[in-house]
């Protein structure tokens, strides 16, 4: 039977490995990258925000239509 360690041993030891290989980004791109995703989030919040007034005052409009308000 073999030692059940072992096996968390050897992860361990390949995922130290394989993160040595990986490739961190430098202090400025790691900016550059935290700031096109804050736009990018903040221009999907202000598209989600205009589509979900435009979508509700039509369909206020059409039930004020229906109802012959």
């Amino acid at each position: 039977m073999t030692n059940p360690f072992s096996k968390i041993r050897q992860f361990y030891q390949e995922t130290v490995v394989e993160l040595k290989k990986a490739a961190w980004p430098t202090r400025s791109e790691l900016k550059g990258s935290l700031i096109a995703v804050f736009v990018a989030i903040a221009l999907l919040g202000a598209f989600v925000s205009l589509a979900d007034f435009a979508i509700y005052n039509v369909v206020d409009l059409l039930t004020r239509l229906v109802r012959g308000e």
